[in-house]
């Protein structure tokens, strides 16, 4: 993804989620979003595999758990009707259908709706 497009999703986190945001920042081609609680997300789409991404909360030292929407084709996952994509709920082996739209934009808007549940609570 080009850095002017992390860029234009980097706005639209801050300025659409600030209530949950700490920081937001472009690393290694990926966007960063620093949460309140400390968590943090990482939003990656690969320069070398069109169309493969990972969209991974790390909230292990909060709470034990991660959430990540991706579309490695890990065969385990094979049963899955949205098969190679997947979401892994709390943990990397409780995986289930993504329901994750898969443009950009409406995907950072998306999971970060779905975290902004969990942290306002």
């Amino acid at each position: 993804m080009a850095i002017t497009d992390l860029i234009e999703l980097s706005v639209i986190a801050t300025t659409e989620f600030p209530e949950i945001i700490r920081v937001v920042s472009i690393k290694e081609h990926k966007l960063r979003v620093v949460l309140i609680d400390e968590s943090y997300i990482d939003f990656w789409w690969s320069e070398q595999v069109n169309g493969r991404y990972a969209h991974h909360w790390e909230r292990r030292h909060v709470d034990g758990s991660i959430y990540r929407y991706d579309n490695a084709p890990h065969s385990p996952w094979k049963h899955l009707r949205s098969f190679p994509h997947h979401f892994h709920f709390k943990s990397d082996t409780d995986v289930r259908e993504s329901d994750l739209n898969l443009a950009p934009v409406e995907s950072v808007r998306q999971f970060l709706t779905f975290t902004s549940t969990i942290i306002l609570k």
